[in-house]
């Protein structure tokens, strides 16, 4: 059976460049591979034939052979070649230059599995980055209207002031590791797979230390309190987040420092209930000026006053709004409203007078209360439903 294309193996065009070629590869494995395509029985031989391809078209000697002979190239073991074959375009020599081609894509088709590539050249940064730090701040709605300045003790790690962050013993240097060469990682070829893994005697870190700070015993950074100041913008509510860069765990041996993120916890208010940047605030008044209206006065989150007049005949659970009175939109956004929620309260412990004086106003107010008539008017139909 005639060998396909060499090009249109890899689904690309006579003349591709050498990232074009790696990107269509590593498609093309990602697609063929054998352990993604169980139930294929052509998929390894697919795998197998983007393989051979990739390995002739990413060496520009073999590619400039391929391009002017074709197959040709490569029939018979030409080491030498033919005139202008680049003098070292040898046949496809099975598992060890697939090996070759697989580990050149091996970072970007299971970088992620793997933990990925840190730092130049598929090496691990010596140095890795401190970890990002939670805090959890509560404060008061009042706080929240008004914004404020607070100092909070976070503890944390800090860089080793002994060490300066290096991890060893002043007078000394870490030195490369040399089971990986600095590498963080080490790899090893398992049939047509090469396998990496973090190096054992380093931990990925790409150097050890043989003689140890005695202040921080190596890793760089020491366990500490902090002492901070945060900003807290007026408006914000609870589940705000404020990110403070730079102000987390130191990094190890002398990396970057994460960043310390404050969590905003609104405290519950015994006069306002919050929804977004509107606040409810529920108002008892007496049944007598619910009745016959009046005015009251109500609180606002500011700490002031206003005067709010209840209309006659106000039933417990009506509302009334009062325009900007409610919460500060964050970054500048518009102010909420307040609104009132009358609770008409009924009396209690009455004296006797109180209950004459009560009976004789509900005898006179059976046309005054309309909510009342409604309901029993329907309980009547009801029940002589329920008769026929």
């Amino acid at each position: 059976m005639a060998k396909r294309d060499y090009y249109d193996v890899l689904g690309i065009q006579k003349g591709a460049g050498a990232d074009e070629i790696k990107k269509a590869y590593r498609r093309k494995a990602k697609e063929l591979h054998p352990d993604r395509n169980a139930d294929n029985p052509n998929a390894e031989t697919a795998f197998k034939e983007a393989n051979e391809a990739y390995d002739v078209l990413k060496d520009e000697n073999k590619k400039a052979a391929y391009d002017r002979y074709g197959h040709a190239a490569f029939e018979g073991g030409m080491g030498g070649g033919r005139p202008g074959a680049g003098g070292g375009a040898g046949g496809f020599r099975g598992q060890g230059d697939f090996a070759s081609a697989f580990s050149d894509v091996f970072d970007d088709l299971f970088g992620d599995f793997m933990g990925g590539r840190q730092g130049g050249g598929g090496g691990r940064q010596r140095a890795s980055r401190g970890n990002d730090l939670r805090f959890n701040l509560k404060i008061s709605l009042e706080e929240a209207y008004s914004g404020l300045s607070k100092t909070v003790q976070v503890p944390t790690a800090v860089t080793c002031g002994a060490c300066h962050g290096t991890g060893a013993e002043d007078g000394s240097e870490p030195v490369t590791c040399p089971t990986c060469s600095g590498m963080g990682k080490v790899r090893a070829q398992q049939g047509f797979f090469t396998v990496e893994r973090t190096c054992p005697t380093c931990n990925g870190l790409g150097q050890i230390i043989k003689d140890p700070c005695q202040v921080c015993h190596g890793a760089g950074r020491v366990e500490k309190e902090k002492s901070l100041s945060v900003n807290i913008p007026r408006g914000v509510e609870t589940g705000t987040r404020i990110r403070l860069a730079g102000e987390g765990e130191a990094g190890l041996r002398g990396g970057p420092t994460g960043d310390l993120y404050i969590f905003i916890e609104v405290k519950d208010h015994p006069l306002f209930q919050r929804e977004g940047n509107d606040l409810h605030c529920r108002v008892p008044v007496s049944m007598a000026t619910a009745a016959l209206g009046g005015d009251i006065e109500v609180p606002s989150i500011d700490g002031g006053r206003s005067r709010v007049k209840i209309p006659e005949g106000s039933q417990t659970g009506r509302q009334m709004r009062l325009r900007g009175k409610g919460m500060p939109g964050l970054r500048g956004g518009p102010s909420g409203d307040m609104y009132i929620e009358l609770l008409a309260e009924t009396p209690v412990n009455l004296t006797t007078r109180q209950k004459e004086l009560l009976r004789e106003f509900d005898a006179l107010s059976e046309a005054n209360n309309p909510q009342t008539s409604k309901f029993f008017s329907a309980v009547k139909g009801f029940w002589d439903s329920m008769k026929g």
